[in-house]
């Protein structure tokens, strides 16, 4: 049943909420009259039962069923960990 919801990627914007991040995603689609190839963004907030996910790190975060008002997704697993300065 999981795997039918939907799996998004995107970079950690946010982690300074207890066991929810804030997740970015990109997509890129076209401008229906003009055509013209445009970038959007989305922000999600996902759950992060564990608070291992940091700013920076490239996530996968899957739907769920409401966990808070703005919270429907928790995060699947960490692709890519963010380079330490």
């Amino acid at each position: 049943m999981r795997e039918q919801r939907r799996a998004l990627t995107g970079v950690v914007t946010s982690d300074k909420m207890e066991q929810t991040v804030v997740v970015a995603v990109d997509r890129v689609t076209r401008h229906p009259l003009y055509g013209k190839v445009i970038k959007l963004r989305k922000k999600y907030h996902a759950h992060d039962e564990q608070n291992d996910a940091k700013v920076g790190d490239v996530v996968r975060i899957r739907e769920c069923r409401p966990l808070s008002k703005t919270k429907k997704f928790f995060v699947e697993e960490i692709l890519q960990r963010a380079e330490a300065v």
